[in-house]
């Protein structure tokens, strides 16, 4: 009887044969992707949760497509791609947050945007992410709380932030209510 491989896993599985194809070191990879060493083992392994971010740089330092780690298949289309409403690509790689690559379609794009879900939590839930690169916030539905680093920022529907992702930040839906967003990654 086989075991099933859930999807985390199928992702930590490609996240190691990218590394281990473009004949980097975990070492090499985390400077590249400004994790540890034991970040890199603790993603290829699923024993950690994998950030989305994680994985764009990953795909940027190993000159490989964010679909490609994420679906197993290449993307093709060069031009432009069509995502029609509801129809991203889900990944469900945290707990913390649901969402949709928007972007999934197109060959080795130089952002990757998504549709982010935050639901609500306390504050003592919030977990802190920090990346390489930047991010652009537009903000869809709810209230988000958005700390970077010391900082708070509450967000309503049409307002926007962009910061540089090397900047500590968590986020949570206010008013009981989950947020939901367009993030666009850099």
């Amino acid at each position: 009887m086989s075991k099933e491989i859930g999807p985390v896993r199928e992702i930590a599985m490609r996240l190691r044969g990218l590394r281990e194809a473009t004949g980097m070191t975990a070492q090499a990879l985390a400077e590249a992707t400004g994790v540890t060493a034991a970040d890199v083992a603790a993603y290829e392994t699923g024993n950690k949760e994998i950030p989305v971010s994680y994985l764009y740089e990953v795909a940027k330092a190993c000159g490989a497509d964010l679909t490609a780690l994420l679906t197993g298949d290449d993307a093709h289309l060069m031009n432009y791609s069509l995502v029609p409403s509801g129809q991203g690509l889900s990944v469900d790689r945290r707990k913390a947050y649901k969402y949709q690559a928007l972007a999934y379609r197109f060959h080795k794009p130089h952002m990757e945007p998504f549709i982010v879900t935050v639901p609500p939590k306390a504050e003592s839930e919030m977990e802190f992410n920090r990346h390489l690169g930047e991010e652009f916030i537009y903000m869809l539905r709810g209230r988000l709380e958005v700390r970077l680093g010391e900082d708070v920022v509450v967000l309503e529907p049409h307002d926007s932030l962009y910061f540089s992702s090397r900047t500590p930040h968590a986020m949570r839906g206010l008013d009981g209510e989950p947020a939901e967003f367009l993030d666009v990654i850099i």
